[in-house]
């Protein structure tokens, strides 16, 4: 039970900065946002072509963005169904886009909600796999690597915040 409320607490702070990333565009001041109100409703369409091509790197970015909520996700409600596991993870990148779109922060786009599902239901088929390959200690594990990824997030964000000064 321990080891559950050290992972929620990972996932709040995940959470917080994800929603920082993602409708705050990393920005420490809302006169520095963009003012961007469009919305894509054709997968893979136009919003993901750069100079006549096919631009796979946000849509990857956003696959790996979402990988540690899947993580979490199974963590925290292993004996829940995988499905109801992902249920928060699209929950949340549909309101994300939707907050995008009525605050004309950023463009609203299937893509990053099918690229955000796909990251969070990798992360729930890694955890699956390492609670099947370590039956004990997996969630440990997993707490610990995310712990590390939180301290270099702390680290990039203070990093930002100095320069920024």
């Amino acid at each position: 039970m321990k080891s559950k409320r050290f992972t929620l607490g990972l996932l709040i702070f995940y959470l917080l900065a994800l929603t920082w990333i993602i409708i705050f565009k990393l920005q420490f001041s809302f006169e520095n946002l963009p003012h961007i109100k469009s919305i894509n409703l054709i997968p893979f369409g136009q919003s993901v072509v750069v100079n006549g091509k096919m631009d796979f790197g946000e849509i990857i970015q956003n696959a790996l963005a979402f990988i540690p909520y899947g993580l979490f996700m199974h963590v925290l409600w292993e004996e829940t169904s995988l499905p109801k596991q992902f249920i928060p993870i699209i929950c949340t990148s549909l309101i994300f886009e939707i907050v995008q779109f009525i605050f004309a922060i950023g463009a609203s786009d299937i893509t990053d909600i099918i690229s955000n599902s796909s990251g969070g239901i990798a992360g729930i088929a890694i955890a699956v796999f390492i609670s099947k390959v370590s039956r004990t200690g997996w969630i440990k594990f997993i707490n610990i690597i995310s712990f590390i990824g939180a301290i270099i997030l702390t680290l990039f964000i203070a990093i930002l915040l100095l320069a920024n000064m």
